[in-house]
């Protein structure tokens, strides 16, 4: 259930963070000048400063814990660094065990359980699965607590909501784990906790409309309304590095390129902020996309110069594989596919498709035909219709051998006809994509059923769009399975089917 949602909790946990309007019962729980201060440049990804500042505190302070906590969480997360993980792990338990002994307080429930949270999202970069699992169940149990105990205590409302969308939109097959574990899980109700925080506390409801715009972006469905809310939260904080990621990171789930591009390029730089070579890597995919190969080589070659940890490694020299080999510069792409089986690990999904792309093409079973589909891929996923669209102008199903590669065909010509809004001529590539992935189970059936779901629910069939997102679901593993299932899921759940 928790890898299901790996790159969504790991883009989530940037932005897990403080009600900036707590009020102390205890000198322990004081969310001080300093302290305030210093969230304000963590969340800004200015470490530094931020450490500075918490130095300054005179006595133990549980909030200030915490904010060093949360800038522990960032340091990871952003960099990646294994050595770093092993040295700063046992800080979990030290804060942990110190806040045991402190006055009980919702303040205290709420910070053990952000705690457990903030090494949840840690462990799972670095592929600690188990006790990652152990704590987001020990922190849903402690908000759960707490909500109950003290209903008007809004804090607890953001991470929990969250976690009732999460545990909500798992497939029905961990359902019932969820259950034996006491986790309850309810899309609506999470989705009403997160907008009650958004409502009712200024500082803390940026961070619940964050948490919002990720549950439409990952989960739910992403539109209009959400994507202004999303440019809107960017401009308001020019100054603010975490956000510009944030932005980016959206726009090209969203297949809005040329919006990523744009706040890339706005986002600030200085000495001031934590290096953060990954925003070079998404500059690179979205050039790729782009067909501006020697750019998005440049960009990949700098992520890789600064980058120290193991995530996205295969995924990018299957990019520079892929920046020559689209020019059929098959001699220099040679060098950057045997990289992929030999670098980096296979925690997110990317780099998993990476590795399988790579052994496939080792196996000799990537042929020139798969050029075409792969420019038509790249160009749709960053929202170059007319580019995506004419990759396949002058090809039919008829002009590819194999059965993947027609089915990848009439799933990638439904995806431009759906973006496109021609949703006519998008149902019937789909349902033959279905047909051709059927002996095999290739994911251009479950992505196909799953499109198909949205668009019935979109016209207002509700029989036949739970009938897709069901079959959605009865694929078989497939390199995507993971988001597709949750996908789905969650539209059944929303749909009332159990």
């Amino acid at each position: 259930m928790l890898k299901n949602c790996h790159y969504f909790l790991l883009i989530f946990a940037f932005v897990s963070s403080l009600n900036g309007r707590l009020q102390a019962q205890s000198t322990v729980y004081s969310f001080s000048p300093n302290v305030q201060q210093a969230y304000r440049e963590v969340f800004k990804l200015k470490i530094n400063a931020a450490k500075v500042l918490l130095a300054k505190e005179k006595s133990p302070n549980a909030l200030a814990m915490y904010v060093d906590n949360y800038a522990d969480m960032v340091t990871l997360l952003v960099s990646d660094n294994k050595s770093l993980f092993d040295q700063l792990a046992p800080h979990q338990d030290e804060r942990l065990s110190w806040l045991d002994d402190q006055p009980s307080s919702p303040y205290q429930r709420f910070i053990q359980a952000e705690i457990r949270l903030h090494w949840a999202f840690i462990k799972l970069k670095f592929g600690k699965e188990m006790s990652a699992s152990w704590d987001i169940i020990k922190a849903y149990r402690l908000l759960a607590e707490n909500a109950r105990l003290y209903p008007d205590f809004v804090p607890s409302f953001k991470s929990l909501g969250l976690l009732h969308v999460l545990i909500g939109s798992a497939p029905q097959s961990y359902q019932w784990v969820a259950k034996l574990l006491g986790l309850k899980g309810n899309i609506p109700q999470g989705l009403r906790e997160v907008q009650r925080a958004i409502q009712e506390d200024k500082v803390f409801g940026l961070e619940a409309q964050l948490i919002q715009l990720l549950l439409h972006s990952y989960i739910l469905t992403y539109g209009e309304k959400q994507n202004a809310d999303l440019l809107q939260l960017v401009h308001r904080q020019p100054d603010n590095l975490l956000l510009h990621f944030f932005g980016a990171t959206v726009s090209m789930k969203d297949g809005r390129g040329e919006q990523a591009l744009n706040v890339l390029k706005q986002r600030p730089k200085g000495s001031a902020y934590f290096a953060f070579p990954f925003l070079e890597y998404l500059e690179g995919e979205i050039l790729l996309q782009k067909g501006q190969h020697d750019e998005a080589r440049k960009q990949f070659n700098a992520f890789l110069s600064q980058y120290k940890g193991q995530n996205f490694l295969k995924d990018t020299y299957l990019k520079l594989f892929l920046s020559h080999w689209l020019l059929n510069e098959d001699a220099q792409a040679k060098g950057y596919i045997e990289k992929v089986n030999k670098v980096g690990a296979t925690y997110v999904e990317s780099d998993k498709a990476a590795l399988k792309f790579a052994e496939n093409y080792t196996k000799g079973l990537i042929n020139n035909q798969q050029k075409i589909l792969m420019k038509a891929r790249l160009a749709f996923d960053g929202g170059y219709l007319e580019e995506a669209a004419a990759a396949l102008r002058n090809v039919n199903e008829s002009s590819f051998e194999n059965g993947r590669d027609r089915a990848e065909f009439r799933y990638r010509l439904g995806r431009i006809f759906q973006r496109q809004e021609h949703t006519e001529a998008a149902i019937p590539n789909y349902e033959r994509a279905i047909v051709l992935s059927q002996a095999q189970s290739f994911y251009f059936g479950a992505t196909s059923a799953l499109q198909l779901g949205y668009i019935y629910q979109a016209k207002g069939q509700r029989v036949k769009a739970i009938q897709y997102f069901q079959q959605a679901l009865n694929y078989p593993k497939h390199e995507y399975k993971n988001s597709v299932d949750n996908k789905a899921r969650a539209a059944l759940t929303l749909l009332g089917v159990e």
